[in-house]
């Protein structure tokens, strides 16, 4: 039995332990936090690749149960057109379709299995330290406290500390320039069917709403930013001042967009958009990253949960298949690399279509209504849904 120390406990580290737990490991988690995430974070959509590789890990119904259906997607322009709807990434054999859900919630419903299942969790653990020998690890943190083990996974995100660990020289993640905000809105009635994404490029920024079940309005917007904000200009575009900005950008459209906003208690304070074209280096001797920790993609690929998920079964696969660590880890980045890096590239041309000024607006919006004038011959996202990992197949050694 291999132990696993996961740096930290978000979505990604969570589901690397339960996968290394089922593949007959001992992980133990340990988030710099010392609480857990409930209510932090907004909403995203989990794409049925990303569902479908939790079936095996007995996570799938876990999963559905903390969101709602989200079978299609609508694209529309700000000047009221709408373009097409189209499914939102496929269906499953069993009919199980892409999922909206909050972020706390599923971390939550994942965290809360986890526990269930054995896994230990320790809080207010923060890596800032790590060293390793032929056949072990040592983690520092800064409480002062040690903890050794057999590997340890960076699953610690954007900023993580294991990635500057494994090498010094990895690249700093590569702005998109565009802000993300969002919140849900109460009291409306909107005419659209409950789970459909209804996205539109508008005039001066993209806006995507969508109703659950419940008659919430759950909502985000992308508005462009050509240079990155520093933390002091994003805490002084918080609140009305942000509300106010939102509602002037999406005043030239013919959209639901105002009176959703208007309609919003609080608008959440924005944040800036990254990604990472590449990792050079995903693993050295008995460490390695995983999730946005070495691959994150912008939110405009609707991939990132997922690629975390595929993440943390492979790499269990892995180290079930392959006895020496060392080669379970570069087997697992070889069986990665190359998907992660071309759904990176499809998020960032995706988002392009955001960022885009007036002159650039007319040209785009002219060659999104030809796209879209006759139906797909092939979805070229058909990449992303379609991915199936096979937990029962045997891994053979990179």
């Amino acid at each position: 039995m291999t132990k696993a120390l996961i740096i930290g406990g978000g979505i990604a580290g969570t589901i690397t332990a339960i996968a290394l737990h089922e593949a007959g490991h001992e992980p133990v988690l340990f988030e710099a936090y010392d609480r857990g995430a409930e209510g932090v974070g907004a909403f995203l959509t989990l794409a049925v690749n990303g569902l479908d590789a939790l079936l095996p890990l007995g996570l799938k119904d876990v999963v559905k149960g903390a969101g709602f259906d989200s079978p299609r997607m609508s694209i529309g322009l700000g000047n009221g057109t709408r373009l097409a709807e189209f499914s939102l990434g496929g269906t499953l054999p069993d009919g199980t379709v892409s999922q909206t859900v909050l972020r706390s919630d599923l971390y939550v419903a994942l965290r809360d299995e986890a526990a269930r299942r054995g896994i230990h969790a320790e809080y207010g653990k923060r890596l800032i330290g790590a060293s390793q020998t032929s056949g072990q690890v040592r983690a520092e943190f800064a409480d002062g406290s040690h903890e050794t083990g057999d590997l340890l996974i960076g699953a610690d995100g954007l900023r993580s500390r294991v990635r500057t660990i494994i090498d010094p020289d990895a690249p700093a993640p590569r702005y998109v320039p565009l802000l993300n905000t969002g919140g849900f809105a109460e009291g409306l009635s909107l005419p659209d069917e409950p789970g459909v994404l209804n996205m539109v490029f508008g005039k001066r920024v993209f806006f995507c709403h969508v109703v659950s079940p419940d008659g919430r309005v759950w909502w985000f917007a992308n508005p462009a930013r050509k240079s990155e904000p520093t933390a002091s200009e994003l805490a002084t575009l918080a609140g009305e001042k942000l509300r106010a900005e939102l509602l002037h950008l999406v005043a030239p459209d013919r959209t639901p967009a105002t009176e959703i906003i208007r309609a919003t208690r609080e608008v959440y304070p924005a944040w800036p958009t990254y990604d990472f074209p590449s990792v050079p280096v995903w693993h050295r001797g008995r460490m390695v990253i995983i999730g946005d920790a070495a691959h994150a993609t912008s939110p405009a690929a609707g991939q990132g949960a997922s690629m975390a998920i595929e993440d943390a079964v492979t790499l269990g696969k892995c180290l079930r298949d392959v006895p020496d660590v060392e080669q379970a880890l570069a087997t697992y980045e070889r069986l990665r690399r190359e998907r992660v890096e071309a759904v990176v590239a499809t998020g960032k041309r995706n988002g392009e279509q955001k960022v885009i000024g007036p002159v650039g607006r007319v040209v785009r919006d002219f060659f999104i209504k030809r796209a879209f004038a006759k139906p797909f011959d092939e979805d070229p996202n058909a990449f992303m849904w379609d991915h199936h990992i096979d937990w029962d197949e045997k891994i053979a050694a990179a």
